[in-house]
């Protein structure tokens, strides 16, 4: 089926942490956004490229215009040199805008310094801070708490804010920043782990709850939630907080 809107975001993947990254229960390619003309790739985990060829209808990197790092872990970054590559057809048409954390560059870097050449622009993120591709802007959160640096995003398409809460730990403030119609949220574990900075599920109800946003998008999922069958979770959440929540799954396009 063709995707109709030129607004809409689509799910590449879907997989939270590194074992269900390392046995591909899901897919761990990262979320689409296209807006208006502009394409940004979000995340591109290992399988990114795959994902983009397999997607019906496909979706062209060579029509990228940015990719957008939330964090240089390898389950968010594993595929970005090689998107890079995709984006800018091998390096020969140099073009498009990488925004990453500082640490994504550093001395071990995910981020090769012979692709950077390939590119138009790179862009550091900081702390809420404001960045444009053309007609999309997008804002950066505050610095989660998570053992990389790591910002979450926030950014208007069609007519609906939209809110990408990333890995972090939970801490007072996330719902201010995450203020949005649709929130995206990343539940990696069932019960809470306090010592691992990732959101659990109970977590991610009290965020929920505080926010209530029109629509709620649970994803990036641990193994323990995945035992726990999302779609089920995503149900019960809807019931008890009286708010749409639904579990993200691969390939899954939304529509605005």
């Amino acid at each position: 089926m063709p995707i109709e809107s030129n607004n809409f975001i689509k799910f590449l993947g879907t997989a939270g942490a590194r074992f269900v990254m390392i046995k591909q229960l899901r897919a761990s390619a990262g979320i689409w956004v296209s807006s208006g003309s502009k394409n940004i790739l979000i995340d591109p985990g290992p399988g990114s490229i795959v994902h983009c060829n397999r997607s019906r209808p496909k979706l062209d990197p060579t029509k990228l215009d940015a990719i957008i790092l939330t964090h240089r872990h390898l389950d968010h970054a594993g595929d970005i040199n090689v998107m890079i590559e995709a984006m800018t057809e091998g390096g020969f048409k140099k073009r498009g805008i990488l925004f990453c954390p500082g640490d994504a560059l550093d001395d071990d870097p995910v981020v090769l310094r012979h692709t950077r050449n390939f590119l138009n622009k790179i862009q550091v993120l900081k702390a809420l801070s404001q960045y444009k591709v053309g007609d999309f802007v997008f804002y950066t959160s505050m610095r989660h708490r998570h053992p990389v640096e790591t910002y979450g995003i926030k950014f208007k398409i069609g007519g609906s804010s939209l809110a990408i809460l990333t890995d972090t730990q939970y801490f007072s403030g996330l719902e201010d920043f995450y203020c949005a119609d649709i929130l995206i949220i990343s539940v990696v574990f069932y019960q809470p782990r306090p010592e691992i900075e990732h959101l659990s599920l109970a977590e991610a109800r009290r965020i929920i709850s505080q926010i209530r946003p029109r629509k709620t998008i649970l994803t990036h999922f641990g193994m323990t939630m995945l035992k726990a069958k999302p779609h089920l979770v995503a149900r019960k959440l809807t019931e008890e907080l009286g708010s749409e929540v639904v579990a993200a799954y691969d390939g899954m396009t939304l529509r605005l």
